[in-house]
């Protein structure tokens, strides 16, 4: 017969040992230094790969692999939104999906600039180990056709940062370290 202050003692035990082990994955100072210029290169590398992306100069075949790098970047099933100052609707799309969706632009000419990169919201330690943040960046788009169709807008977004703890193994040794995935991409504002 199992009495309530075993089962008590039982999981005050599994609590401590929870506790132990949370405090052994906290980051560092000088880890979290180097986990956030990681986040922010990741974030400016994926700026670099949508201008690739959407730049009609682009050939197809490069695009297409800027596309598979660019995909790397992100956390599973992460969405990205797109706006416009033609509808009030915010539209969520599958990383690939909007990728696709960039290069089919019906514009002759496609500019896209990200700029003021910075985290809004320090690293917080998730329930299940994992960290996350958020990194607002404005970006200014502008398209423009040869018969004079021309559309610009600046959308403030904030993107969703995981940094987890992973392990590999390298000459048969496992080794464990901090990996940075871009999540959701979320539209806070557009405006002209």
């Amino acid at each position: 017969m199992i009495h309530y202050k075993n089962i008590l003692t039982l999981l005050l035990i599994l609590s401590a040992f929870a506790n132990a082990a949370a405090q052994s994955a906290d980051i560092s100072p000088e880890r979290k230094r180097a986990i956030d210029s990681l986040a922010l290169e990741k974030v400016r590398d994926l700026s670099k790969y949508i201008s690739i992306i959407g730049s009609k100069n682009t050939p197809f075949s490069e695009a297409t692999r800027v596309m598979d790098r660019a995909e790397e970047l992100f956390a599973p099933d992460a969405e990205m939104g797109v706006s416009s100052l033609n509808r009030k609707e915010i539209a969520y799309y599958k990383v690939r999906k909007y990728f696709e969706r960039l290069i089919a632009l019906n514009y002759d000419r496609v500019t896209i600039q990200w700029y003021d990169i910075h985290y809004i919201s320090d690293l917080e330690r998730q329930p299940d180990g994992r960290y996350v943040g958020v990194v607002t960046i404005y970006q200014r788009f502008e398209g423009v056709s040869d018969d004079g169709m021309r559309y610009r807008d600046t959308t403030k977004k904030d993107i969703t940062i995981y940094v987890e703890r992973k392990r590999t193994q390298i000459s048969g040794r496992v080794v464990e370290f901090w990996d940075v995935l871009l999540g959701d991409i979320r539209v806070t504002e557009t405006s002209a």
